[in-house]
């Protein structure tokens, strides 16, 4: 498969992006490289792929209720498959709850 690095270089509407957008379009390329023709991802996939493309969000948030309920619902034996949309939301709630978000936050940027 295409490097992420790669694929994000040849989308022309990022050429000029700034990080942000550049940041979300990697989010999208990930989700869609591990997605189905369909676009969706199990459960089990979901799992896995912010496992091992969001671990430094994750890590050490085991013991966390909220993460706990998070992943218990994606080990759920389900016919029904994860969107972009949810997979978002699923980003969106691990990062507020990690303990890399605090470190980013007590980032001191420099000029």
């Amino acid at each position: 498969s295409t490097p992420i690095a790669k694929q994000l270089a040849s989308i022309k509407g990022l050429g000029k992006g700034s990080d942000l957008e550049k940041a979300f379009a990697t989010a999208a390329l990930v989700y869609n490289n591990a997605a189905d023709p369909e676009g969706k991802l199990s459960k089990a996939e979901t799992k896995s792929l912010l496992q091992t493309q969001f671990q430094g969000f994750i890590q050490g948030q085991e013991n966390k209720p909220k993460y706990r309920e998070i992943i218990s619902t994606l080990d759920e034996e389900s016919e029904n498959k994860i969107d972009f949309e949810d997979f978002m939301v699923l980003l969106v709630s691990l990062t507020l709850m990690s303990d890399l978000l605090q470190e980013i936050k007590n980032m001191k940027t420099t000029k």
